[in-house]
C-alpha cells in the first residue's frame, strides 16, 4: 500500500507563505498484521535467507540452488518488493528460449513460488503473480533391455566395482540416485531397505533381490552405509565412460535415473499391479506411476475372448 499526503499548514497572520508537507512511504503487511517498511530484494537475497528453511539438504536443495540462480541470472539481478507477472513471463519466456522443457519449466516455477510464497509471507514482497502450470507433453520412457544393462554394467564393472554394485542396486530396488548414497548400515534391516532420504519427504521400504544382497555385503569399515565412498558427480563420470565405451554415448535418455524407469517397466511388464508399482517407487500420486501402465500389455489379453463372444 502507497501512501502519500499533502497538507498546508496554516501560515501565521504575520507570514504570507505557506509550509508544505510530502510524505511517500510504501508498507507491507504481514500476516501477523504488524505493518512494516517494504525494501527491495534480488531474488539470490531471498534465495539465501529462506533456502535452507525450505529445502533440506540432498541434491533436491542441490538442484533448487541452480534454478533459483538462473532465474535470478534471467532477471539480471534486478532488485524488486513486487515480483510482478510481466516479470514471471519474461522468466518463462527465456527459459522456453533455452530449449527447456515444459517439465523442466514446471519444476523450476515450482521453485521459485514456493520462495516467493514464503517471502511474501514473511512481508519481504507484497504480491505474487499468477503461477499457471505449462502442460506436459507425455514422452516416451527409455528403459534398458536386459542385454543393454548387461553390456553397460560390464563396462562400469571394469572401471569400478563399487559404481557396479550402485549400479545393481539402483535398477533392483528402483531408488533414486541421491537416496542410495544417502543409505546408513542401519538403513538395511531383514533382507530389506528403508530409504528415509526422500524427494518426497516419506519414508518407504523395499525388499531386496538376491543379487541386492550381495552386493551390500561389504566390509563397514569407516564407511556410514554401503555407498558412502561415492559421490554423485563420481558415479556420473564413470556411468558416462562406460555407456560411451557400449555405444551408448550418443543417447541422451541413457543417464543414471533411467535405471528406476527400467526397474519399474519391469514390475508393470511382470504383472505387479500399478499401485503395487506406485508404493514400490514412492511416487506421491498415481499419476505419476500411470506412465508405466501402457507396458501391462498382457493384462489386456482377457478382453480379447470378451469381445470375441460378441
Amino acid at each position: 500500500m502507497t501512501i502519500s499526503a499533502l497538507g498546508v499548514a496554516p501560515s501565521p497572520p504575520e507570514t504570507a507563505f505557506p509550509v508544505r508537507f510530502q510524505y511517500d512511504l510504501s508498507y507491507a503487511s504481514a500476516d501477523h498484521g504488524i505493518k512494516r517498511l517494504v525494501k527491495e530484494h534480488s531474488l539470490n537475497n531471498l534465495t539465501a535467507q529462506y533456502i535452507s528453511i525450505l529445502w533440506d539438504e540432498g541434491s533436491h536443495k542441490t538442484n533448487v540452488r541452480s534454478f533459483l540462480g538462473e532465474i535470478c541470472e534471467i532477471l539480471g539481478g534486478e532488485r524488486f518488493s513486487v515480483f510482478t507477472q510481466e516479470m514471471l513471463d519474461s522468466v518463462i519466456g527465456t527459459l522456453r528460449e533455452r530449449g527447456n522443457s515444459n517439465a523442466t519449466i514446471n519444476r523450476k516455477m515450482a521453485a521459485l513460488s514456493k520462495l516467493l510464497r514464503k517471502a511474501c509471507k514473511m512481508g519481504d514482497i507484497y504480491n505474487l503473480p499468477e503461477f499457471r502450470r505449462q502442460k506436459e507433453r507425455q514422452g516416451r520412457i527409455r528403459f534398458l533391455e536386459a542385454e543393454e544393462e548387461q553390456r553397460l554394467f560390464s563396462a562400469i564393472r571394469m572401471r569400478c566395482e563399487d559404481s557396479y554394485r550402485l549400479s545393481v542396486f539402483l535398477v533392483d530396488t528402483g531408488c533414486r540416485l541421491g537416496e542410495a548414497i544417502g543409505l546408513n548400515w542401519n538403513d538395511l534391516q531383514d533382507s530389506r531397505s528403508t530409504f528415509w532420504l526422500t524427494k518426497s519427504g516419506r519414508s518407504r521400504t523395499v525388499p531386496l533381490t538376491t543379487r541386492v544382497k550381495e552386493v551390500v555385503q561389504i566390509p563397514h569399515g569407516r564407511l556410514k552405509g554401503p555407498f558412502a565412498m561415492h559421490t554423485q558427480v563420481r558415479f556420473r563420470a564413470i556411468w558416462n565412460e562406460a555407456k560411451s565405451e557400449v555405444g551408448l554415448g550418443a543417447d541422451d535418455q541413457v543417464v543414471p535415473h533411467i535405471l528406476r524407469h527400467t526397474c519399474a517397466s519391469r514390475l508393470v511388464r511382470g504383472g505387479i499391479d500399478i499401485r503395487r508399482v506406485q508404493i514400490w517407487l514412492g511416487h506421491q500420486t498415481l499419476s505419476m506411476t500411470m506412465r508405466y501402465a501402457h507396458l501391462a500389455t498382457n493384462d489386456l489379453d482377457s478382453c480379447v475372448a470378451v469381445l470375441e463372444r460378441h
